[in-house]
């Protein structure tokens, strides 16, 4: 059962003190690993607290020696009440820069919290001088968590800005984009074929559905067990498939939808008009994110969608 903090002693306080300097500085220097290739400059930061969290730690451990011996009662954060619940962020790969800088500011507020509460139970000079001198140093710790962002350079910010957006791309734009693009140009000529071959806005609507949902899900699975992504950097496969089976059937579903109208020609014009929309969109993220020329970008997506359109048609109408 956790304690009460006010029902702590002075050995157990400064125990307590040791476990927290410990788990931070273990915290920071995996903060330091998981960013190391990607963000340098913020990764050398938290080396940086990481080595200072340690000899904070070597300062505690001395002072109990000399008022309490040597061996050093184990209690932790999580058993002590007040403590904030930690999320093992830490062990996410790849982490989130922004998320980092966060966990790390509200690490540091909560230590220094902690020692202005220890000072106010402790009678012993030497020891409430020593958490004093540490209060302060996880203060400028908390202003340096905070400014982190602002005390990178200009020119590193930007480029860990740019990692940042080549890892979103790598991981979220492309397997939305492969999902969109098979979603969008796979099912045209199911759906148009049915349209064409029945004459009936039911008949192209569930053929769709049917070959939306049935890509979607194939397409989560594909992309899901292609790999790991530990040695591409592609990200967790879970996230990659979800996000490409998403989108796949949601390029398919997008021109489905129109033939629930009960007017087959009307469906028909409107469907035709999210196709044009559905390939415009494709084509300006790989403008936007993928670097391809918007005209070229262009050229491809529409090239490809009307050779699969009028192979829809032409069967549906054989």
């Amino acid at each position: 059962m956790a304690r009460n903090f006010k029902d702590l002693t002075e050995r157990e306080i400064l125990a307590l003190a040791i476990s927290l300097e410990e788990e931070d500085g273990r915290v920071y220097a995996d903060f330091a690993d998981g960013l190391r290739d990607t963000y340098p400059a913020t990764a050398k930061l938290f080396d940086d607290m990481q080595a200072e969290e340690s000899g904070h730690r070597a300062s505690l451990i001395a002072t109990y020696r000399e008022r309490f011996g040597e061996h050093i009662p184990l209690i932790r954060r999580q058993d002590v009440k007040g403590f904030v619940q930690r999320r093992p962020m830490w062990l996410k790969r790849p982490l989130k820069i922004a998320e980092v800088r966060k966990q790390a500011e509200i690490m540091e507020l909560e230590t220094r919290q902690f020692y202005q509460k220890a000072i106010r139970h402790v009678t012993d000079a030497g020891i409430r001088k020593l958490l004093g001198d540490l209060e302060e140093v996880e203060r400028k710790h908390q202003v340096a968590a905070e400014a982190m962002e602002e005390s990178i350079p200009q020119a590193t910010k930007k480029g860990e800005d740019e990692a940042q957006r080549r890892l979103f791309v790598l991981q979220i734009v492309q397997p939305g984009l492969a999902g969109l693009m098979d979603g969008s140009v796979s099912t045209l000529a199911p759906v148009f074929a049915a349209a064409f071959a029945t004459q009936k806005s039911h008949d192209a609507f569930l053929v769709g559905l049917a070959a939306s949902i049935g890509a979607g899900i194939s397409m989560a699975f594909a992309e899901a067990l292609s790999d790991d992504g530990s040695m591409t950097g592609r990200g967790r496969p879970v996230l990659r498939g979800a996000v490409t089976g998403l989108m796949t059937a949601t390029g398919g579903i997008g021109h489905t939808l129109p033939f629930l109208i009960k007017d087959f020609h009307l469906a028909f014009v409107a469907a035709v008009i999210v196709v044009a929309m559905e390939l415009a969109t494709i084509a300006w993220i790989r403008n936007r994110y993928m670097d391809t020329p918007l005209l070229s970008a262009a050229f491809q997506v529409v090239v490809g969608g009307v050779l699969v359109f009028v192979v829809g048609i032409w069967i549906g109408s054989s």
